[in-house]
């Protein structure tokens, strides 16, 4: 608004460096799949031959964390997709709606798992432990293989999200052989649901923070690793730069971060040349790839978009 021709400028160029998830964790979301689901079904049955509830809680789980894998696999796949006359950023977003909705759903499981080991504390059942012991163990090899073979996309929210879960099985199953052993020692029927709500306790607090990343890339918030008073010191101290304003940062999807804004210069439209400069440094020192700058040269011009709190 209120510049010359030319005056808007994208930089959208070699200097973006997008850390889209690479294709070799389509196979970790295949291998990571299989595995949970075979053990899921393997649980399921021993939960209830064994009348554990910490058993079928960890089965709960599970299950989450199958549709949590092969959400975040469609969507991994989904961003890849080309941009269209309609949907102008592809289908980007669709990583943010998978990492929220695994969130959201983890935490539903939870709760329903949690309501029936309160019922269970009221009264107590029989539990198997050595087949609890036996059967969650294997879980913790399972559940640890897996999270491993996502520890190297935690920088992506969407595969967090499947490493949180997988890790989060892995203490969960932990928890479930020593309530077994000490079942099997003592007797005490009552330390299976206390474990389960311990597990589902230590599950809220491990996806709590990937909920609220989630809901606020959802809600075109700046990433939490994006300061926007930084970025706009940083933006203001500019060569020529007189003014900042209608400055935006959000999460176009959950690897790819864009900003726009105003840049007020009275001494001249700087050229092309400063504009992809500009954008190469917000990618290196913001991880910010996807940067649109509108320049205006008239600071007398009143520009409609200036006011904080206008959109």
């Amino acid at each position: 608004m209120n510049a010359p021709e030319g005056a808007h400028a994208h930089d959208h160029g070699e200097a973006h460096g997008h850390t889209h998830a690479p294709a070799s964790f389509g196979r970790a979301f295949a291998i990571g799949i299989a595995l949970n689901l075979g053990f899921v079904i393997v649980e399921a049955i021993f939960g209830i031959l064994s009348n554990s509830v910490a058993l079928l809680a960890d089965a709960g789980h599970n299950v989450s964390d199958v549709l949590a894998l092969a959400v975040a696999w469609l969507a991994s796949e989904l961003v890849k997709r080309a941009p269209t006359a309609r949907f102008t950023y592809g289908l980007r977003g669709s990583s943010i709606l998978a990492a929220l909705f695994n969130a959201v759903f983890l935490l539903v499981i939870v709760g329903a798992i949690s309501w029936e080991a309160i019922r269970r504390l009221g009264a107590p059942e029989p539990v198997a432990g050595k087949t609890v012991m036996i059967v969650a163990a294997v879980g913790i090899v399972i559940n640890g293989l897996t999270a491993w073979l996502f520890a190297g996309g935690k920088r992506d929210i969407n595969l967090r999200g499947a490493f949180v879960h997988m890790a989060s099985d892995a203490l969960a199953s932990a928890g479930v052989v020593v309530a077994g052993f000490v079942i099997t020692l003592s007797g005490w029927l009552w330390l299976d649901p206390v474990v389960s709500l311990i597990i589902n306790a230590v599950i809220v607090w491990a996806t709590w923070g990937l909920l609220l990343d989630a809901l606020g890339m959802a809600m075109a918030a700046a990433p939490s690793s994006i300061d926007p008073a930084t970025v706009r010191a940083f933006l203001a101290g500019q060569p020529g730069v007189d003014g900042v304003h209608d400055l935006h940062i959000w999460a176009m999807s959950t690897t790819e971060v864009a900003l726009t804004c105003h840049l007020v210069m009275a001494g001249g439209h700087p050229g092309d040349g400063f504009l992809h400069r500009l954008g190469r440094d917000l990618v290196d020192q913001f991880r910010i790839d996807h940067s649109t700058v509108q320049i205006e040269i008239d600071p007398a011009a009143a520009c409609a978009l200036a006011p904080d709190e206008v959109v």
